[in-house]
């Protein structure tokens, strides 16, 4: 009692400040288990909604692997089908390889403007019958010619007067190591040098005018050398030739030069049936190939042909040359490094439709102008453009 007694005494002696304090860290202590327990509540439902959220990720990265198109490996054991390998596929993504320009490009000839908004970077429209040049842009250029080489291949191999109907056969030596190009000749392949001929004009196969040259005695090199010795006795000063085929940006001419290139090759009959076929098959290693002319306006226009040839590497552009009858007109049309496949077509089109209505005029044979000037005279092309430009044509 006694001991009772002292301790409440002594309590009610102590300052007030000090009582609050003692109550204070009481209320502390036994709130502190409270408090606790309720941080921990929240931990636990912290934890357990990024338990959720983590199996809601997993599942939809499980749904997108199984979305993924997989791939399996099947082989056949006793006749039946068995798996034995299955993954999924991986994604496969295409590299960005921007666009080598070609030389003309390069040169900023497609730059050049012209009466006629023509596409191509070099063009030259020429009176077969009196050499008058009766439109050009950039004609003397030398550029890449691609495939129009064939022309040149066409010739010599005429000249030689090798037996046509001679077998050849298209080997390992006749692959592309320059383009690495596909043909549809196939090694083993065995034509006549007639139709390896054809198809070098026609289709334009590079298989096949390889064939022609490699075959030319003394091979390939003889070949190329009669092929330059045909560009001077033509006095096509701007050309030169390195193969048969045109693979080679190396071939190189102007449309000054393959206007003559076309008048030379216009001239051989066989050159001009060739040129101008729309279609041929041949027996390739027991099966009929079907092949067709690359121009499209040979297969289906309404063209007065009588000769022409396609051509194209990157370097070169679209091109294209041709011999055509145009308002009671022998023509001879040259188009170089043409953007896009379509639009060497489109602008022989258009050429013809200006050469339609241009009246048909018969002036005297003069020489194959070196450098011809457009700007003399009222009835110069450049004159004739521009009325017909005035009149909406």
């Amino acid at each position: 009692m006694f001991r009772s007694e002292s301790f409440i005494s002594r309590l009610f002696r102590l300052p007030l400040t000090a009582i609050a304090t003692t109550a204070l860290v009481s209320v502390a202590m036994l709130a502190a288990p409270v408090s606790y327990a309720a941080t921990m509540s929240t931990v636990t439902k912290s934890s357990k909604k990024q338990a959720t959220a983590s199996k809601s990720t997993k599942k939809v990265a499980s749904a997108k692997a199984d979305a993924t198109p997989s791939r399996k490996v099947i082989v056949l054991r006793h006749g039946k089908k068995t798996v034995v390998a299955s993954r999924a596929a991986q994604p496969v993504r295409a590299a960005f390889v921007p666009a080598k320009p070609s030389l003309a490009e390069a040169m900023g000839l497609r730059d050049t403007e012209d009466a006629l908004a023509l596409r191509s970077s070099v063009a030259l429209v020429m009176d077969q019958n009196t050499n008058e040049v009766l439109f050009q842009k950039n004609p003397t250029a030398v550029l890449p010619i691609a495939s129009i080489t064939k022309l040149m291949t066409a010739l010599v191999v005429m000249d030689s007067h090798l037996p046509m109907d001679e077998v050849l056969t298209v080997s390992e030596d006749d692959r592309d190591t320059e383009k690495h190009s596909s043909s549809r000749l196939r090694f083993g392949t065995q034509l006549t040098r007639h139709e390896m001929m054809l198809l070098a004009l026609m289709s334009s196969e590079n298989r096949a005018a390889s064939v022609l040259g490699r075959s030319y005695p003394g091979g390939l090199p003889a070949f190329v050398g009669a092929m330059n010795r045909k560009a001077h006795e033509l006095g096509m000063s701007d050309s030169h030739f390195v193969d048969s085929s045109g693979l080679s940006s190396s071939n190189v001419s102007s449309a000054m030069d393959l206007a003559r290139l076309v008048n030379a090759a216009y001239r051989n009959p066989t050159i001009r049936e060739f040129s101008t076929q729309a279609e041929h098959e041949v027996n390739v290693l027991g099966r009929t190939q079907h092949f067709v002319s690359t121009n499209r306006l040979v297969r289906g226009g309404n063209w007065e042909i009588g000769l022409q040839k396609t051509g194209f590497i990157t370097e070169a552009g679209q091109c294209l040359v041709m011999q055509a009858r145009v308002n009671d007109r022998n023509v001879v049309m040259v188009f170089l490094d043409s953007v896009g496949k379509l639009s060497r077509f489109a602008d022989a089109t258009r050429v013809r439709t200006w050469l339609e209505h241009l009246p048909s005029m018969q002036s005297p044979q003069r020489p194959f102008p070196s450098s011809p000037n457009l700007t003399q005279g009222p009835n110069s092309p450049q004159a004739v453009l521009a009325s017909q430009q005035a009149r909406g044509i």
